[in-house]
């Protein structure tokens, strides 16, 4: 997917991007490149694959979920920023927040947001359980997202504790979703969030399947989730 495909592809969507959003994927693009030079961000690094992979891949949450009815945005274990910077370049009034356990990476994180020119955005060291249990961050976020992280048992119980009551969860996943959706039923319920919907796609191009789950948090989660960091992906919720 080139700029013009990818201009075009979202405008399909109903978006419309301006010269400053598109000058500021294309110093992502080339940020993204210089610093995997030095660090393992992504796998990925032709532009066209970047594009599609990345930015588009970040940006079809928003094709199911309306990023203007809402303002803050926590991401948990965004690697090099996705989807949530993505998201706050379609979206800048967002306020964005990401968690990610890798030091180096919220580095480069900073250093990117300084060259876009990104206000409103922090991000942070840590694990997503010891932010869960965070008064400052706990039950305070509009909306938590996550992609390509864990499987949805373990991502709730990172994610959840995280959203505020009446907010929701968006997890972007790619293929065979549903199993793992019946696998977490309980771990959801028990967190305080019930599944809205799953809303299935190709990304274009390579037709290869994503989807989009999108989590109601309903009810306060218990005080003990989530539990100590590393316990939920060793002892998943079931």
């Amino acid at each position: 997917m080139n700029e013009s495909q990818f201009i075009e592809a979202l405008r399909a969507k109903g978006f419309e991007l301006n010269e400053t959003q598109l000058a500021q994927f294309k110093r992502y693009f080339e940020m993204l490149v210089e610093w995997n030079e030095k660090m393992n961000l992504t796998a990925i690094t032709d532009q066209e694959e970047v594009y599609l992979k990345h930015f588009y891949d970040s940006l079809s949450a928003a094709f199911h979920f309306d990023f203007t009815q809402v303002e803050t945005v926590c991401d948990v274990g965004a690697g090099a920023g996705f989807p949530s910077l993505p998201l706050k370049i379609l979206f800048p009034h967002l306020h964005v927040t990401i968690i990610d356990s890798l030091n180096k990476r919220i580095t480069f994180l900073n250093e990117l947001a300084l060259a876009l020119g990104l206000e409103g955005v922090a991000f942070h060291h840590g694990r997503a359980e010891e932010f869960g249990k965070n008064k400052k961050f706990r039950e305070q976020f509009d909306v938590v997202t996550a992609r390509a992280v864990a499987r949805m048992t373990v991502l709730a119980e990172y994610c959840l504790p995280l959203t505020k009551v009446g907010g929701s969860f968006v997890a972007l996943k790619a293929a065979k979703v549903s199993d793992e959706m019946k696998d977490a039923e309980n771990a959801l319920a028990v967190l305080g969030g019930k599944e809205k919907a799953t809303h299935q796609f190709l990304l274009p191009g390579e037709m290869s399947e994503r989807n989009i789950v999108v989590v109601d948090k309903l009810r306060k989660t218990p005080g003990k989730y989530p539990r100590k960091a590393g316990t939920p992906a060793k002892e998943p919720l079931i």
